[in-house]
């Protein structure tokens, strides 16, 4: 079997590649939206409604129609972040890491001895071939969120942790420690600084950085400041966009007949 991390390989040539955020926990959505040309899906088990047979089956819906398959962890702990490796992901996102001590125990738990001290042996990722464990240490993106002020204090010392391929940066979390309410963030030059700091972090240690747009004009912005992993918006939030549109133009047409 043929099998690469396509987004991954996009990044480390300077590319920025866009996802989308699946929170509902429905593999349907995943293969829908796994076919539509975006780069990859981040199936998130931190704040979505995944259990681990619906997570599963959203990563083998992921790779079939053609997408990337990442996750987020739900936090930073060495089985979780084992077992979804196990299951197929193929980049993993960890949540709330504040200092390096935090960003050595993330990459640890995704790479094979004697890079880090993930155990050796693996469920579904088998389907990727006999060669999966001598080169899933490379082709496994992984990034941490950075989403506090005390993570971009220490930015550049995640960033320069061996096993760190790239950062998220978590906006919304952001602001609030920085005591911003997150609809104002982005108006707010501290947290606009912030967020700068950290594009630096990434660019002095030849890192990739990345950024939780909530939509594909605001992930589109956030490229052409230099990010380069982008999720651009979120299943229930397309959803309920439709939805809404569609009701504004019902709403519109109820007095056209009479």
């Amino acid at each position: 079997m043929i099998w690469q991390n396509t987004a991954k390989r996009k990044m480390r040539a300077g590319e920025a590649v866009f996802g989308y955020s699946l929170g509902l926990g429905s593999a349907l959505v995943a293969e829908a939206l796994a076919g539509s040309g975006i780069d990859f899906l981040m199936i998130d088990t931190q704040h979505g409604s995944f259990g681990s047979d619906s997570a599963i089956a959203a990563l083998m819906a992921t790779g079939a129609g053609g997408a990337t398959p990442m996750v987020r962890v739900a936090f930073n702990e060495y089985t979780r972040i084992g077992r979804l490796l196990d299951d197929g992901a193929l980049g993993v996102v960890v949540p709330m890491v504040n200092d390096a001590d935090d960003a050595h125990r993330a990459a640890s738990a995704c790479r094979l001895p004697p890079t880090g001290d993930r155990s050796f042996g693996w469920g579904r990722a088998v389907t990727y071939g006999d060669d999966y464990a001598d080169r899933i240490d490379d082709e496994v993106f992984v990034a941490v969120q950075i989403e506090s002020a005390r993570a971009v204090e220490n930015a550049e010392a995640i960033m320069a942790t061996p096993g760190i391929d790239g950062c998220w940066i978590g906006p919304s979390d952001l602001a609030l420690s920085m005591g911003v309410r997150p609809r104002d963030g982005g108006q707010h030059d501290g947290v606009q600084r912030a967020i700068e700091r950290v594009l630096e972090a990434c660019r002095n240690t030849d890192t990739v950085p990345g950024y939780a747009a909530f939509t594909p004009a605001d992930a589109a912005a956030r490229a052409a400041q230099g990010f380069r992993f982008l999720t651009a918006g979120s299943d229930r939030g397309f959803l309920m966009e439709g939805a809404r549109a569609g009701v504004a133009k019902l709403a519109g047409s109820k007095g056209a007949g009479r």
